[in-house]
């Protein structure tokens, strides 16, 4: 069968690779190759954040954690960390998503994969491509005219015009590397009115971030990174003296809960929010599967 697939960040790779992997025959359409999409920004734990009570959540963070466990990818490294819960919060209903997470007080501790996303992004490019997937950067404005039998519009901020649905909306992410001095463990914290992070990869830290909704451009804020710089110190105190390295901005296509269906010769997997990373791997199983089913 041929299939198209609208969008080159996580969610639209891994989805090719599944469909690649089951015979199909699969195009990449995107308008960014994968280094220029939001998914490059990410901070890249794996865990659902929020308290969306959608069982679909838990179900494919886990399958995505198994895929990253069996996949001896660059940039994956599993961690150890802790999220730091507001006073009397009771467990998150991703928990369960997690293995041998422990809880103490206010703070959660689990092991989970930790995903350089520039460079993972690179090597699952190279994945597909292996597999036979051709890939084609150019912008889109229908998803029709594409001469496959299936489209899946996978095209995160994009996927919400290309299929009529007003619902997404960006939600502007920033945050700031800094040279690791050494970091073991990952650390966020939900306790304030934003959340704070501090993702260690081995070269660099990604600390963050801001949610900002309706956010539109990508250029880094100097006032927000020096915020961010202030609050992640304080939950890691390492981080003193770091080399700040960058700051980036991503726009995370969200909705109020992620679109998975087939409608017509259409499969629709948009509107991830930030969880594009942890939630890709689980998608793509079922994007497959409503694919094969037809």
């Amino acid at each position: 069968m041929r299939v198209t697939v609208a969008g080159a960040g996580i969610v639209g790779l891994s989805s090719a690779y599944r469909l690649a992997e089951a015979g199909h025959d699969v195009t990449v359409v995107a308008a960014a190759p994968p280094r220029e999409t939001t998914s490059a920004v990410a901070g890249g734990v794996l865990y659902p954040p929020g308290r969306s009570a959608d069982e679909r959540l838990v179900r494919w963070t886990a399958a995505s954690i198994e895929v990253f466990r069996g996949q001896d990818a660059p940039g994956v490294r599993f961690r150890r960390g802790r999220v730091l819960l507001a006073a009397g919060e009771p467990d998150p209903p991703w928990l369960p998503a997690v293995g041998h997470a422990a809880r103490d007080g206010d703070r959660v501790e689990f092991t989970t994969a930790v995903v350089d996303t520039p460079v993972y992004l690179g090597w699952l490019l190279a994945g597909v491509r292996a597999l036979g997937v051709q890939v084609e950067y150019r912008a889109l404005t229908s998803l029709s005219g594409l001469g496959a039998d299936v489209v899946v519009n996978a095209a995160g901020l994009g996927a919400g015009p290309l299929a009529g649905d007003g619902s997404m909306v960006p939600v502007g992410g920033q945050v700031v590397h800094v040279a690791d001095p050494g970091l073991a463990e990952f650390v966020v914290d939900e306790t304030g009115p934003g959340v704070a992070y501090v993702i260690p990869h081995g070269t660099h830290v990604v600390c963050g971030g801001t949610e900002e909704p309706g956010r539109g451009d990508t250029d880094p804020n100097p006032g927000v990174t020096a915020d961010i710089l202030r609050r992640c110190r304080e939950l890691e105190p390492r981080l003193a003296d770091a080399q700040v390295l960058r700051s980036l901005v991503g726009l995370r296509p969200f909705r109020q809960s992620v679109r998975l269906e087939r409608e017509a010769g259409v499969v629709h997997c948009y509107g991830h929010g930030g969880a594009g990373i942890t939630l890709a791997w689980g998608c793509a199983a079922d994007v497959a599967a409503l694919v094969t089913a037809g």
